[in-house]
């Protein structure tokens, strides 16, 4: 056993706080990881305030995390001490179920292992996340990180919401002769704009915000639409081979199912406290559009985004934070006052 520092909730209405606690010692399949960065997703807050659900406590955020191996256990092979690594969204899973034979992990039918507020598979104790100095990681479940070590802490957030976007952009096939939309430029949607223009797509954002113009253009959208005016959004009807909603806040999707041409589909990863209104069934029936859904990736799937990012050069935009700011930055988040994602140096983690 080890101790780990770390900042936890010790309940759904207060603020993270240190916290001390004691980590698992490797075993034979274990890799043990020295956190250097983490970053800060919308999940963190939502969990650590009980939002989607009674959390349990304390609680330990924190699934966008980079570091460096200390300690690998006698039957790891893929790793050694020294090499920088990654750890996402999952860290376990049953391993025997379909979708787990099929490198989905994420969809389990026992139930993945949450980085943390989730029970570990055979001990049923409750994961602690990356918000720590350290964290014991199964071999499967780490990932190689093979971009600059310089950029490592804008790396992070790949962990999270670069997969989150890249996974629908790869089941749904996007790439040259395709015009894809990204609904909103947040932490996600930031993402899905590098991502889609990164495999040749034509990209377009929709935004409520016409500031956010120029940006969107800097990251790689060649259009820009301001989703409340009719007339832009009317330009584009039944143009869309695929849109991807990124926005965590209940609104009307209609106007977006009517931009897809014929079987384009809307697909939503931003998740709402509230549900969307129900969509207008004509809309789909017309043109044989479809909303669907989707949820993080595989481990071979996000193993094969990092890949692809470093081999594109594309990192998120970060703000870097020491531990301490955390909750300061949870208010900030909540009023969209970052771009694009915060990430913590976990060096920070003692203050």
């Amino acid at each position: 056993m080890t101790t780990a520092h770390a900042y936890a909730a010790q309940s759904a209405t207060t603020p993270l706080a240190p916290f001390t606690f004691e980590r698992r010692a490797p075993a034979a399949r274990d890799v043990a990881i020295d956190i250097l960065y983490c970053g800060v997703c919308h999940s963190d807050l939502h969990t650590a305030r009980s939002e989607w659900g009674p959390a349990a406590y304390p609680c330990v955020p924190g699934h966008e995390i980079v570091g460096r191996v200390h300690a690998v256990g006698s039957e790891v092979s893929k790793f050694k001490v020294g090499d920088l690594v990654g750890v996402g969204c999952m860290v376990d899973s049953c391993q025997h179920c379909q979708p787990c034979k099929d490198g989905l992990e994420q969809y389990c039918d026992n139930g993945m292992t949450g980085t943390y507020d989730s029970q570990e598979q055979v001990s049923r104790v409750n994961t602690l996340g990356g918000y720590s100095d350290h964290i014991v990681v199964f071999e499967k479940f780490v990932l190689k990180i093979s971009h600059d070590e310089k950029q490592l802490a804008a790396v992070a957030p790949l962990l999270c919401a670069g997969i989150t976007t890249y996974s629908p952009l790869r089941q749904w096939k996007a790439g040259p002769g395709m015009k894809v939309g990204v609904v909103g430029l947040g932490g996600l949607g930031h993402m899905g704009v590098k991502i889609a223009a990164a495999m040749g797509a034509h990209v377009v954002l929709f935004t409520t915000s016409p500031g956010k113009s120029e940006d969107a253009r800097r990251l790689g959208a060649k259009e820009v639409v301001v989703s409340r005016n009719e007339s832009e959004m009317a330009v584009h009807r039944n143009s869309f081979d695929l849109i991807i909603n990124t926005v965590a806040v209940s609104h009307n999707l209609d106007p977006f199912v009517q931009l897809l041409k014929l079987d384009g589909t809307l697909v939503l990863v931003g998740a709402p406290g509230t549900p969307h209104p129900s969509p207008g069934v004509f809309g789909l029936i017309t043109k044989r559009r479809r909303i669907a859904g989707s949820m993080i990736g595989g481990i071979a799937e996000t193993q094969e985004m990092l890949d692809f990012c470093a081999a594109h050069g594309i990192v998120s935009d970060i703000e870097t934070i020491a531990m301490p700011k955390i909750n300061e930055a949870y208010e900030r988040m909540l009023k969209s006052d970052v771009k694009y994602r915060f990430v913590i140096d976990m060096a920070t983690v003692q203050g």
